[in-house]
């Protein structure tokens, strides 16, 4: 990965305070990880013109730009407010998980966190997209889930958007 400008990385630490504010999360307050993913997210913009989530392994990042699945702020983020960077967190540094199914990995991790502005935030949480990323989560990591089951999930879970 390329070093990043300056400039770029004040306009992801500016992107990241706003994005934090409109989806009532924070910007970690442990400051080395926050700087650490902004200056990923920087070098991404430098490098591919986007901010590629700097927190994967991407076999072809040209690719997954175009699939925009993990540009900041990522489907995960916009669906159900997990980032699993840790970039955007709750006041005392976790991931919200409580929009997760209960075998999403930030789920078996972090064990249940709760939202603490529910009325921010999940701009793409409608059944289908929520139904879209789980499927593709489901298929990549060869787990078996029941389609019933992710479209319980995806419907139960749009509900809780404010």
């Amino acid at each position: 990965m390329i070093e990043a400008k300056p400039e770029t990385i004040e306009k992801m630490r500016r992107f990241a305070e706003t994005f934090a504010e409109r989806s009532g999360t924070v910007v970690n307050p442990n400051k080395e990880a926050a700087e650490a993913v902004i200056k990923g997210l920087a070098a991404h913009v430098d490098e591919l013109g986007k901010p590629l989530c700097p927190c994967n392994f991407y076999p072809d990042k040209y690719e997954e730009v175009k699939r925009r699945r993990w540009i900041c702020a990522c489907d995960e983020m916009q669906v159900f407010k997990y980032c699993h960077c840790l970039l955007f967190t709750t006041p005392e540094g976790l991931p919200i998980t409580e929009y997760l199914p209960e075998w999403h990995e930030g789920r078996q991790i972090y064990g249940l966190v709760k939202d603490p502005n529910p009325d921010k935030g999940r701009a793409l949480s409608k059944p289908e997209k929520i139904y879209e990323v789980l499927k593709e989560y489901v298929e990549e990591r060869g787990l078996d889930i029941p389609d019933e089951e992710i479209w319980k999930f995806a419907y139960e879970t749009a509900k809780k958007k404010k």
